[in-house]
């Protein structure tokens, strides 16, 4: 009997990690060549950085409540069913192979404004200066709400109003 549970015990950790969504700060940026952007003048490049800016953040929220879920199906799963588990499809679907690619076109875009001497680089601004990228502002949320600094509504809050502020 031992022997049986010591061996579900790796396989549920396994199926684990392999069935979960991954959090989208995770996600690596795919390489994009800022080659193709080349051509492009100033104001081409701040446009396109906001059309890529917006679907990150889209996908962001996206991929953020799917992985979210899928964390708390997996620890309901392996406390009350765990062979159910292995009828789960999880895992990375298509929008976080968009989330990787259009977080290169982001790279790409400010390499090709920096080099351009552009002086929008990609960055959301607001009204009080902020600078840092709204993907960024976004992870610092989330940290806040995994720290239990702020409540689950004030999260939603927050997050609704940075992406309207766009």
């Amino acid at each position: 009997m031992r022997k049986k549970l010591s061996g579900i015990i790796p396989l549920s950790a396994l199926l684990y990690l392999s069935a979960c969504a991954t959090e989208p700060e995770k996600i690596s940026a795919s390489y994009v060549s800022d080659l193709q952007y080349q051509n492009f003048d100033c104001e081409q490049i701040a446009a396109e950085t906001a059309r890529v800016q917006r679907r990150v953040n889209n996908l962001y929220t996206s991929l953020d409540d799917e992985a979210d879920a899928d964390e708390a199906q997996m620890a309901i799963g392996l406390i009350l069913f765990w062979p159910a588990l292995f009828f789960l499809e999880g895992g990375d679907g298509p929008e976080a192979a968009e989330y990787a690619q259009l977080k290169g076109e982001s790279e790409a875009l400010e390499r090709a404004a920096i080099a351009k001497r552009c002086s929008s680089s990609g960055r959301a601004s607001t009204s009080d200066g902020d600078t840092r990228s709204v993907e960024a502002r976004l992870k610092e949320l989330k940290q806040l709400k995994d720290d239990e600094l702020i409540s689950d509504e004030e999260y939603r809050a927050l997050k609704s109003k940075l992406l309207s502020d766009l």
